[in-house]
């Protein structure tokens, strides 16, 4: 994966922006990653960010419109 790509990623531009730590982004990608091992409905970043509170349905759009996806 290419640095370029890599900073487009949805947790990093919500770091970015102040929205959330690394230390929530890291919690869900924990969290992502054993529910994709243990076969469950695969969930987006933002979708578990929001679902854990670390993150607005506002601040989900603006991340999403800063790459472009809205």
């Amino acid at each position: 994966m290419s640095v370029k790509k890599f900073d487009n990623c949805f947790g990093t531009v919500a770091v970015k922006k102040g929205f959330i730590t690394r230390g929530h982004l890291l919690d869900a990608l924990k969290i992502q990653h054993a529910e994709d091992l243990k076969d469950m409905k695969h969930r987006l970043i933002g979708q578990i960010l929001q679902a854990k509170n670390y993150l607005t349905l506002s601040q989900t759009d603006e991340v999403l419109m800063e790459m472009g996806l809205l």
